[in-house]
C-alpha cells in the first residue's frame, strides 16, 4: 500500500514522465512537471517558514496549478485546507479564524475573497501569502512571500519528508449546526486505503480518462484526483461553465472520450430530465458512479436504458469516513421506477452497523441509526473534542463493536440479501445538490439578517435533482416589509448559494408544538404540499 498520498505522484513521475496527468482546457500538466513543481512549492513553504502539521489555505480555483498546490504542501509535510472560494467572506473568515492557516496560497480567482477578509484577522492570525498565479493576485494590500518566479527557480529535489501514515494530509470543513462550519481531519491513510481499493476495484489504469467534477472542497474530489493519478490515468477537470448547463455537460464527456465519470446525483438527473444524453452515447464511457445523496430509480434507469454498455456504481459515505464506505454496482436496469436502489455493501477495510439506542445490532430488515467503523474513519473534527467525541464513539470492544464507530445520523436497515439500505436522515442535517448541510446554520444566517422576527429552515424531499429542497418559513419584523427575494439577497452574503433556501412562506408566526417548540413537521407538511402541488 502506498505510504503517503504525494508518492502516488512520485510513482508515476519514475515510470510515465512524460502521460499527461491533467487537462483543463488549454492547460496540461505531464506527471514529471506535478512532481517536479509540487517538489519546488514543498521547498519554498519549508523556506517561508512552514513546518510540520501547519495548515495552508488553498484559495485557488479548480486547476492544475491547484493540484501542485496541493502536494506542495503534503512534501512539506503540512495540512491544506481548501477553500469554497464562492462562500461568503464571513463563513470563509470563520474557517481561516478556525485552523488558523501559517500560509495562504492564492490565485487570481480567490484573490478577492482573500482581499475582503484579510483585514479582519488580527495580527497574531494573519497569514504568509504565496502566490500561484502568473497573473499575480491584484487587490491585496499584503506583500506575497514568494510568486511563481521564486518557484521555478526553486529546487526540484523534495524536502526531507516526517509524516507518516496516520498524520493529517487535509481538513475538509463541512456545514456545522451551530453557525461555525466544521473540519473534518484526513489522514493520508485514511485516503490511501479508499483510493487502493477504488483503484482495484474499478479497474482504473492508464488508458483512462476521468471526470474532475467536484470542486476541491468537496471530498468526492479526493478520489478524482489521487484516484486517477495513482492509476496513471488523465484527470479531466470539468469547466465550471458545463455545469450551468446539462448540453455542455453532455458534451465534455463525450468530446474529453471520459472512460469514467463520478458526480453526484444532481448533475445526472439535470443532463436526464434535459435529454441531454441519446441511445448508446459516450462510446467511450466504462463506468458511471455517484455518491453523496440518492439517485432517482426514474433517473438510473433513464441513463442505463441509453448506456447499456457502462457499469453504474452507487457509492455511500460522509465526509468523516473519507469519500466512500460502502458500494453497490447495480447489476441489470431496475424494472419499476419505485425500486429502491441499495448503499450495497462495505468497502474493503470497512464496516456498516445497523444499530437501536442502546448500540444493539437490530434485526435484519428493520430500521435503525447506521453506524461505520474502519479504515476511512477521520482522526476527528478540527479542535473540538466536544463534537468529535458525540458522533466518534468509543466502544472498547463492547457488544461485539470495534474500538471506534461513527455515528453517520442516517436511518437505514440490512436486507434480507445482506446488503444496506439507506432510509434517510434523523437530525436536522440534509442532503441537497449533493452537499451535506446542517440546516441549523442556514437558521443562524437567517437570525443574523435583522429582517426576521423568527424563521425555521426544514428540507423537504422533491424527487428532484436537488435531492431535498431548502425550505425556509420566517416571521417578518414587524416595522418592515420583507419579501423573499430582499431575504436571499442578504442572506446570500452570508451563505453559498447552495445554502439558500429554495422554497419560502411567510407567517404571522409560526406553528407551535403543546411544549412551544416550532412544529417542524407541520412545517415539513405544509412546505410538501407545495412541492407536490
Amino acid at each position: 500500500m502506498t505510504q503517503l498520498i504525494q508518492h502516488y505522484a512520485t510513482h508515476q513521475a519514475a515510470i510515465r514522465p512524460d502521460a499527461i496527468a491533467i487537462i483543463a482546457g488549454k492547460q496540461q500538466l505531464k506527471f514529471l512537471e506535478l512532481e517536479e513543481q509540487s517538489n519546488q512549492l514543498a521547498n519554498l513553504l519549508v523556506r517561508a517558514g512552514a513546518v510540520q502539521g501547519d495548515r495552508v489555505c488553498l484559495f485557488m480555483d479548480k486547476s492544475p496549478a491547484a493540484v501542485v498546490a496541493m502536494h506542495g504542501v503534503m512534501k512539506a509535510d503540512c495540512i491544506y485546507v481548501p477553500i469554497d472560494i464562492s462562500s461568503p467572506a464571513p463563513r470563509v473568515q470563520r474557517i481561516v479564524e478556525s485552523c488558523r492557516p501559517e500560509l495562504i496560497l492564492a490565485d487570481r480567482s480567490g484573490a478577492k475573497l482573500l482581499a475582503a477578509i484579510l483585514p479582519h484577522l488580527s495580527a497574531v492570525q494573519t497569514p504568509a501569502i504565496g502566490c500561484m498565479d502568473p497573473r499575480g493576485v491584484d487587490g491585496l494590500d499584503v506583500q506575497c512571500v514568494f510568486g511563481l518566479a521564486e518557484l521555478q527557480d526553486a529546487s526540484t529535489v523534495p524536502p526531507a519528508c516526517k509524516n507518516k501514515p496516520d498524520d493529517p494530509a487535509h481538513i475538509l470543513f463541512t456545514s456545522g449546526s451551530t453557525g461555525t462550519p466544521k473540519g473534518v481531519v484526513l489522514s493520508h491513510r485514511n485516503v490511501t486505503h479508499f483510493v487502493d481499493w477504488g483503484c482495484e476495484y474499478f479497474g482504473i489504469g492508464p488508458d483512462d480518462k476521468v471526470s474532475g467534477h467536484p470542486p476541491l472542497h468537496f471530498d468526492l474530489s479526493t478520489f478524482d484526483i489521487y484516484g486517477s493519478i495513482a492509476a496513471g490515468a488523465e484527470l479531466h477537470m470539468v469547466p465550471a461553465m458545463a455545469n450551468l448547463l446539462p448540453n455542455l455537460l453532455a458534451k465534455f464527456i463525450r468530446d474529453s472520450e471520459l472512460t469514467q465519470w463520478f458526480s453526484v446525483p444532481s448533475a445526472l438527473t439535470l443532463m436526464a430530465r434535459s435529454e441531454a444524453l441519446s441511445e448508446k452515447d459516450f462510446p467511450a464511457l466504462r463506468r458511471l458512479l455517484w455518491c453523496g445523496e440518492v439517485l432517482p430509480t426514474p433517473t438510473l434507469i433513464h441513463w442505463m436504458k441509453r448506456l447499456p454498455h457502462v457499469q453504474f456504481t452507487n457509492l455511500y459515505g460522509p465526509t468523516e469516513t473519507t469519500i466512500a464506505s460502502s458500494y453497490y454496482t447495480v447489476p441489470v436496469c431496475p424494472d419499476d421506477p419505485r425500486d429502491q436502489v441499495p448503499i450495497g455493501q462495505a468497502c474493503e477495510g470497512e464496516e456498516l452497523y445497523v444499530l437501536d439506542a442502546d448500540l444493539r445490532a437490530v434485526p435484519r430488515g428493520e430500521q435503525g441509526d447506521l453506524y461505520i467503523s474502519g479504515e476511512g474513519l477521520s482522526l476527528e473534527y478540527w479542535e473540538d473534542r466536544e463534537k468529535s467525541a458525540s458522533v466518534f464513539l468509543a466502544c472498547d470492544g463492547d457488544r461485539g463493536l470495534p474500538d471506534k464507530i461513527y455515528k453517520t445520523g442516517d436511518l437505514a436497515y440490512q436486507g434480507k440479501d445482506g446488503l444496506f439500505y439507506f432510509l434517510g436522515r434523523i437530525d436536522s442535517q440534509i442532503k441537497s445538490r449533493g452537499y451535506r448541510i446542517e440546516l441549523g446554520e442556514i437558521e443562524t444566517a437567517m437570525n443574523a439578517l435583522g429582517l426576521l422576527k423568527d424563521s425555521a429552515v426544514v428540507g423537504v424531499p422533491t424527487g428532484g435533482f436537488e435531492g431535498t429542497a431548502i425550505c425556509c418559513a420566517f416571521v417578518p419584523e414587524s416595522d418592515k416589509e420583507v419579501s423573499p427575494d430582499v431575504i436571499r439577497s442578504n442572506a446570500s452574503k452570508l451563505l453559498p448559494s447552495y445554502m439558500l433556501p429554495a422554497r419560502w412562506h411567510s407567517f404571522s408566526s409560526l406553528p407551535k408544538t403543546a411544549n412551544g417548540k416550532t412544529d417542524r413537521n407541520k412545517l415539513r407538511e405544509l412546505f410538501v404540499s407545495e412541492v407536490n402541488s
